[in-house]
């Protein structure tokens, strides 16, 4: 659980071409959730000001973590607070037991052990191979990351600036 920020102008425009919904933002985000493979049946969303609030079960930390950066991709969107837990944690069984966590970084305000993965916000001219370099050492890794980010990323090419992307330990 933690508090996440994202670039508020950046992302996916959901809300019928601007920053104001055209629908319940209730309803947007679970068909956005929905468009990327998940089932948002089990969430709830509150937006006020910016700030998306997102409560529910996720079924392991990696569903858990694409949710709040599938969300928190959405443009008018700055901060996701995430109130999901795993159904470990809520009685259910562990899907992703013993795993090291890392605390999420790069403005992600997070209680170590919640996240497996870091964060990257995209700046201008960056590259997956890029990014993959700079962090891994290794461009070649790029679709270590791409595939950490699918279904929210469709092509390895089209990655845009201020876009935060989740980025696995290095294995």
């Amino acid at each position: 659980m933690g508090l996440f920020k994202f670039v508020k102008d950046a992302g996916a425009s959901i809300f019928g071409g601007g920053d104001k919904p055209a629908e319940p933002p209730t309803r947007s985000f679970a068909n956005h959730l929905r468009d990327h493979g998940i089932d948002p049946s089990a969430y709830q969303f509150n937006l006020s000001q910016g700030q998306l609030t997102v409560e529910g079960t996720a079924p392991d930390r990696d569903t858990r973590e694409k949710i709040i950066t599938i969300l928190g991709n959405v443009k008018g969107v700055e901060t996701v607070d995430d109130r999901l837990v795993l159904a470990s944690a809520a009685g259910g069984p562990a899907t992703a037991p013993g795993a090291p966590a890392q605390a999420a970084t790069q403005g992600a305000e997070a209680t170590p052990g919640d996240w497996q993965a870091d964060t990257y916000t995209v700046q201008p001219g960056d590259t997956l191979g890029g990014i993959a370099k700079k962090l891994y050492g290794n461009a070649s890794k790029y679709m270590v990351i791409f595939n950490a980010n699918t279904p929210m990323l469709k092509d390895p090419n089209k990655i845009y600036p201020g876009q935060v992307l989740r980025i696995p330990p290095q294995s």
